[in-house]
């Protein structure tokens, strides 16, 4: 950490360097650290990738569609007072202040999306 600097005390200026330097170092200490471990026979990496992508994407669309289920009532309600068309029912579903998924406003496009995973 020496190449970090030092602070004087009776000082009012460090020769601690500015953040830039500091990342660099950070960065040159962390490339010299993976160089070693791969040098050293050390697997980088998560070597069951491709078992937690799998997982991580069933969840996402379990989630997903458990959300358009929660949804389609409102959207049912909306359909039986005459608006069909996925405009309409995405101003609709934004006047009752019914969030998307990730908490927005809704567009057709998302709407059409809902409609589909609930089916």
């Amino acid at each position: 950490m020496a190449e970090l600097g030092t602070v004087d005390p009776s000082c009012s200026t460090s020769t601690r360097p500015r953040p830039e330097k500091e990342r660099a170092l950070i960065s040159e200490r962390t490339k010299a650290a993976l160089q070693a471990a791969k040098a050293a026979g050390t697997k980088l990496g998560n070597p069951k990738l491709a078992d937690a992508r799998v997982l991580g994407n069933k969840a996402m669309r379990a989630r997903a569609v458990q959300f358009a289920k929660s949804v389609m009532p409102h959207v049912r309600e909306i359909r039986r007072s005459g608006i069909t068309s996925n405009n309409g029912i995405a101003a609709a579903l934004n006047q009752r202040s019914v969030k998307t998924d990730r908490g927005g406003r809704w567009t057709h496009v998302q709407v059409a999306a809902v409609i589909k995973r609930a089916q």
